[in-house]
């Protein structure tokens, strides 16, 4: 499951089981159940408890302390460092030669490098997302605001984005292109 995922369902749970306890308190404190349900909430019962199995109850919350610690580091760490990002491309075509096989960096590299070399770019990135069996592109590129808009997105689609398709012998490679603009100007030599 993607951290995205998990992170949304604990999320949830976590807020359902608080959202019951808050009602039930809610709920207790108006009297809903009666006044013998408040008083041995009063009387302090889980003191109670824990006097009587001392022994015990402590190793538990301990174990139970180290399990959440674990599960909340695993968490942090899946939210940390999870990423759809591919990094090896197999190429497609005829394996009786052999296979070949792309690093996402060096496509993304390469990708990036070109659409940075048109004239009104002024900066870009690229990553492959998705799995191995069926990655998209996505391309950032940011513009100078005195760049032709639709004659770069017609360059990157045309050029750029062909390049990639043809590089990995994906001809439907889906590809994602967020273009935006900025009032800087890269200063150009050559």
């Amino acid at each position: 499951m993607h951290a995205d995922r998990t992170n949304r369902t604990v999320l949830i749970l976590l807020a359902l089981i608080l959202l019951v306890a808050g009602v039930a308190g809610a709920l207790l404190s108006f009297g809903v159940f009666g006044t013998a349900a408040a008083k041995e909430l009063l009387d302090n019962p889980v003191s109670n408890f824990i006097g009587t199995n001392g022994v015990w109850f402590w190793i538990a919350a301990a174990v139970l302390g180290l399990i959440f610690i674990y599960l909340g580091i695993r968490w942090l760490i899946a939210l940390s460092f999870s990423t759809d990002r591919v990094n090896e491309l197999t190429v497609r075509g005829n394996r009786e030669l052999g296979r070949t096989i792309l690093t996402s960096s060096a496509v993304t590299r390469a990708v990036t490098e070109e659409v940075e070399g048109y004239e009104g770019v002024h900066s870009a990135s690229a990553r492959m997302v998705g799995d191995q069996d069926s990655p998209q592109l996505v391309l950032d590129a940011t513009l100078e605001d005195s760049a032709d808009l639709t004659g770069i997105r017609d360059r990157i689609e045309g050029e750029a984005i062909a390049h990639v398709r043809q590089a990995m012998d994906i001809p439907t490679l889906p590809v994602t292109v967020d273009l935006s603009v900025t009032d800087k100007r890269e200063s150009r030599v050559g």
